[in-house]
């Protein structure tokens, strides 16, 4: 080592790793330890361009400003979320090659991490795009009428991930992406049912209203330190409807082969554990996000393979 020389990452490493540290509390893995190092730099660099859109989204950043100064703005900017958003975007246009009218390499080091994985598999701007513009959506739409206009949401907010990963591993085709839809936005309505009191302290209620009135449900009764009987069967049936999305998109998992197929069925599995731990609540989330177990998302993952048998 030369005098004066230091091994500690720089400051901005530090900060990126630890947006991409929150992989460890997703509901699914999200680049486990058996997938060819190439596809796990890949999905880690999705998972941290996601991320980071969220945390913009959700008021979630790192203290300090950082976020802001990376992209080019002043720190209190942090605060401003719309303003963070299209910073966002301009940075991630730097990532295609400075299409949009700005050029230079891109800023933000999430971002600089993520152009070569673009590069290499030749991903287009668009489902990231949709990550940020479902993210803007929650700034200005903080209620949602019918479950209808909850999974158009979906599909800008959750069905660009499962997308990007069929991108990632060179295996899309109109089925897998259907498929894949219907896993991912199962996965957001049950993220949402884990998350109806932190959402509430947002402003925001991902729970229909069309169900909310069917179940003679109030925003009253969800903002309760327990869920009576009305909440738990309004709960109940959201779970339904997300279990019912799992089923439609567990064939994915059949249809490709080797450790993607085991990928897959984590995701799928981890949406399946997740429910299960809202059933096992008895359907009470008020309290706080039912988290499954290791174990649970294991049970999980062994049925899905169970059923989604290799292919031929």
């Amino acid at each position: 080592m030369t005098p004066g020389h230091s091994t500690r990452p720089l400051p901005d490493t530090v900060h990126a790793r630890t947006t991409l540290g929150k992989a460890a509390t997703e509901n699914f893995p999200v680049a486990p330890s058996f997938l060819p190092r190439a596809w796990r730099e890949g999905l880690m660099a999705v998972y941290g361009y996601a991320r980071l859109v969220d945390d913009i989204g959700d008021g979630d950043l790192a203290p300090g400003g950082r976020d802001a100064v990376l992209l080019g703005l002043d720190p209190a900017a942090t605060d401003d979320r719309l303003a963070m958003l299209d910073a966002l975007e301009a940075d991630l246009h730097r990532v295609f090659n400075g299409s949009g009218g700005t050029g230079g390499p891109p800023r933000h080091p999430l971002l600089l991490a993520l152009q070569p994985v673009v590069r290499a598999h030749g991903l287009t701007p668009e489902p990231f795009l949709g990550l940020i513009e479902a993210n803007r959506q929650d700034q200005l739409v903080t209620r949602y009428e019918t479950y209808e206009d909850l999974a158009r949401y979906c599909e800008l907010s959750a069905n660009p991930v499962g997308r990007l990963v069929l991108s990632l591993t060179g295996t899309s085709t109109p089925e897998r992406i259907r498929r894949s839809d219907a896993v991912c936005t199962a996965l957001q309505i049950a993220e949402h049912l884990q998350d109806v009191t932190e959402d509430l302290g947002r402003d925001r209620i991902y729970l229909p209203a069309q169900d909310m009135r069917r179940f003679h449900v109030t925003e009253a009764d969800l903002a309760a330190p327990s869920a009576g009987a009305s909440v738990r069967a309004l709960i109940a049936f959201e779970a339904g409807r997300a279990r019912d999305l799992l089923d439609e998109g567990t064939p994915l998992v059949a249809s490709v082969h080797g450790r993607l197929r085991l990928l897959l069925a984590g995701f799928v599995g981890g949406g399946r554990a997740a429910l299960g731990a809202v059933t096992a609540a008895g359907f009470d989330v008020l309290p706080g996000p039912p988290k499954a177990t290791k174990r649970g998302l294991l049970r999980e993952v062994a049925a899905v393979l169970r059923t989604a048998p290799r292919k031929g």
